[in-house]
């Protein structure tokens, strides 16, 4: 087959997760979520809804990607199906680009992120001077009249101010019968905050009871300020997890040069037409998609394909934009705009892709829905637990209330589910960035989970393990024939150069890779199914296969041997005559690429059984699997002899990914548990695929299986920690560790080992940028 551009690479979305041709999509930012347990009851609430067939809602890109039947529901009522659960949700604009669209979450991240620092560091510089003001060398009586109330003030203004959101969405939460992060946190610093009031305006009262009037104004602000330095964290590392969408978009040239008549203008991106000619210079970025109609150029497409050395382009090829011309200058018509373009494609996949849920988030999600109303329960029992504990013991009831109170707000402030939220989704987004870098786009989580359970790779042939386009791998001329080798190749290529058969075009590339000069053509003529004839250079010629040697009554059995030689490699032979007299053979292949037999190994070194599946004949495939290294080959088989061997070695236990890129292979990719196709390939196999492969190189395939699987040992570990996390740090918060070891958490360091839970999640995340992809 001939394989087309690879610029084509995308030109098509990515096929919708039903089978359903009339369900809709729609992508609906949702606001107000900070925890799994949010996440979960917004994805509960929209999968509620009649009509909608899958909904995945994402904490770390606050949005909602929901599938859904038009006839059964209406964007309309879904986002009233979100705010009914307390949380905000609008309906996305329409016609948005991607490029516009990443602009303005970027700018919201930053504001938000300038917010959190701000009010972190404010509430922990008033949290200070709260510790300070009592070690002032005031009178006794001023400390005991003024200090309190000048607590509550300070206090009072970082509740306020810097923690209003917590009590805000907390309300929220409870008016909708739910409970999320912020009812902890509100939960926490909110009792704590009504002692110390009810301590500072009726002390008498806990003194009548022989309780001691103890104020926690100060444990509230740095509770507070502690919380809101996780956060901080938090947004810095979510903003980290986006570095290579962000990258994409950033790509994006802010002007071009249009020619207009004679003149040569700078323009803005959004203002160039289809149709409009642009002129691109040395060192400059291509602004956008379009086609070269004079010079030629060396253009380097690493941020499309990740491959380093440039691409050689000419009249005729296509360029993509945000790709960065190296060489020369050239003139190229501007096709493909907009949103509609190559890069805007690839940011929209991206962009889908880490917005997606893998299963495994599934996991997490059953956990958070019970969660916090568990803590609230199990803060409850704590404090009943140590009062009652030591109130049997004869101590104080001063000091049943004051510990039984303090354990039971650090159960509350250090039982944080926001590591569980954000255990999955950061994975997802740091691998499918990383797999950008490296030429592999991966069309959502539930791709990237299954990819690395995969057991079986079958692969197609042609434009995947081989090249995809006939070259001429051998001359040979007749002994004692009166031509050289580059004498008979340069008649034939000549020849060849009137006819359009893929087999004449790998003839006269080869000639002219070697500077031959092409020769006077007359008399042409093309047979059909056997070759053509024309007179070059004064010399009657006859090329083709073996029936149009017999036609001209030319005997080729001078070089039989060597024919049935090149026959048993896999080679097509052309036959050529000059004045009636066989004059040699020339040897025809689709070359394995130079690539193949390596990744191959790597294949079946990582485990991996690996299957040949081609239209070709035996002999053939036979020749390129085992210059390919494959063992396993199933031959001329049609499309639906490939989903029938498919679906065979899925009977037999096997999880499938299919590797191909032609129309042909296309209900193979879709039968396949994971489907992959070759960039350079045809739309409709991008379309059934999971992944598109940017690279032409099977290399690609071992760098997917591989980041699949450390990026669902990532997950794992993420969801271990944010379990075991709880698991232990709430027990101890409890003090369950205090009769035998005297060790209790104070509710200002439970909010400190909070926010490190939430942090080293998102870390663990990060270190899949750095990832050595086998």
């Amino acid at each position: 087959m001939t394989i087309p551009a690879r610029a084509s690479i995308i030109d098509v979305p990515h096929r919708a997760s039903s089978a359903s041709a009339t369900l809709e999509s729609i992508r609906i930012p949702v606001t107000g979520m900070t925890c799994a347990a949010c996440q979960s009851r917004v994805q509960s609430a929209i999968a509620r809804q009649p009509g909608v067939e899958d909904a995945s809602v994402n904490l770390m890109m606050e949005s909602a990607a929901v599938s859904f039947d038009p006839a059964l529901t209406t964007p309309d009522k879904i986002v009233r199906a979100i705010r009914d659960t307390g949380y905000g949700a609008e309906l996305p604009v329409a016609d948005l680009s991607p490029f516009v669209e990443q602009e303005t979450r970027d700018r919201a991240q930053r504001a938000e992120l300038r917010t959190l620092t701000r009010k972190a560091v404010v509430s922990g510089a008033v949290g200070v001077l709260a510790m300070l003001v009592p070690m002032l060398p005031l009178a006794p009586a001023v400390l005991a009249r003024v200090l309190p109330v000048l607590l509550l003030a300070l206090t009072a203004s970082v509740m306020a101010w810097a923690g209003r959101h917590f009590y805000v969405n907390a309300w929220k939460a409870l008016t909708h019968h739910s409970a999320d992060m912020d009812t902890l946190v509100a939960a926490g610093t909110g009792a704590a905050f009504l002692y110390s009031v009810v301590a500072t305006f009726l002390p008498g009262f806990f003194l009548s009871h022989g309780v001691a009037p103890n104020l926690y104004y100060e444990a509230v602000i740095i509770i507070i300020a502690l919380v809101l330095t996780g956060n901080v964290f938090e947004a810095r590392a979510k903003r980290s997890t986006s570095t290579a969408l962000r990258a994409l978009v950033d790509l994006q040239p802010a002007t071009a040069r249009v020619v207009r008549g004679e003149q040569e203008v700078d323009v803005p991106v959004s203002s160039v037409a289809p149709g409009d000619v642009l002129l691109v210079r040395p060192g400059e970025r291509i602004p956008v998609d379009g086609e070269i109609i004079s010079g030629s150029s060396a253009v380097d497409e690493s941020m499309l394909t990740g491959e380093s050395l440039p691409v050689e382009k000419s009249v005729r090829d296509r360029v993509i934009g945000a790709t960065v011309n190296r060489t020369g200058a050239f003139h190229y018509r501007a096709t493909t705009l907009g949103a509609d373009s190559t890069l805007a494609r690839i940011v929209r996949l991206m962009r889908d892709a880490q917005s997606s849920r893998a299963p495994i988030q599934a996991l997490a999600d059953r956990v958070s829905e019970i969660f916090v109303p568990v803590v609230i329960s199990l803060s409850i029992a704590t404090f009943a637990a140590w009062f009652v504990a030591i109130h049997v013991s004869g101590a104080l009831p001063a000091t049943a209330v004051v510990r039984a109170f303090a354990s039971a707000v650090a159960v509350l402030i250090i039982a944080c589910p926001c590591a569980m939220g954000l255990a999955v989704p950061t994975a997802v987004m740091v691998a499918t960035g990383r797999g950008a870098e490296s030429g592999i786009l991966i069309k959502g989580g539930e791709a990237l989970q299954r990819t690395g359970d995969v057991t079986t790779v079958v692969l197609d042939k042609t434009g995947t393990i081989t090249e995809g386009v006939p070259a001429v791998t051998d001359v040979f001329v007749t002994p004692g024939a009166p031509h050289t080798a580059d004498e008979l190749l340069q008649l034939v290529s000549s020849l060849e150069a009137m006819s359009e058969h893929p087999l004449a075009e790998a003839i006269v590339r080869y000639g002219a890779g070697r500077s031959l000069k092409r020769l006077e053509v007359e008399s042409f003529a093309s047979i059909t199914g056997r070759g053509a004839t024309g007179v070059v250079g004064g010399t009657a010629l006859a090329v083709g296969n073996a029936a149009l040697m017999a036609e001209w009554s030319v005997d080729t059995s001078p070089m039989a041997a060597t024919a049935n030689e090149l026959a048993h490699a896999g080679k097509t032979m052309v036959f050529a005559s000059a004045n009636g007299a066989f004059a040699g053979v020339i040897a025809v292949a689709d070359p394995v690429r130079a690539t193949s037999r390596d990744a191959i190994a790597r294949l079946k070194e990582a485990g991996l059984a690996v299957v040949m599946l081609t239209g070709d004949d035996a002999r053939t495939a036979d020749a390129i699997a085992k210059a390919a290294g494959i063992d396993r080959v199933v031959a001329g088989v049609l499309p639906d002899g490939k989903v029938a061997e498919v679906a065979r070695l899925q009977r037999e236990g096997a999880v499938v990914a299919m590797v191909g890129d032609g129309v042909n292979d296309a209900p193979a990719l879709a039968q396949a548990d994971i489907g992959m196709a070759m960039g350079g390939g045809a739309a409709i196999a991008t379309e059934a695929a999971e992944i598109v492969l940017m690279r032409s190189d099977l290399t690609t395939v071992t760098q997917a299986i591989a980041l699949s699987r450390r990026t669902m040992r990532t997950m794992k570990q993420n969801l271990f920690w944010a379990f075991v996390y709880n698991v232990i740090g709430i027990p101890i918060a409890a003090g369950v560790l205090y009769p035998a070891f005297g060790i209790l958490l104070t509710p200002v360091i439970a909010s400190a080992a909070m926010a490190f839970s939430s942090v080293s999640v998102v870390t663990n995340s990060l270190r899949l940028k750095r990832a050595q992809l086998a």
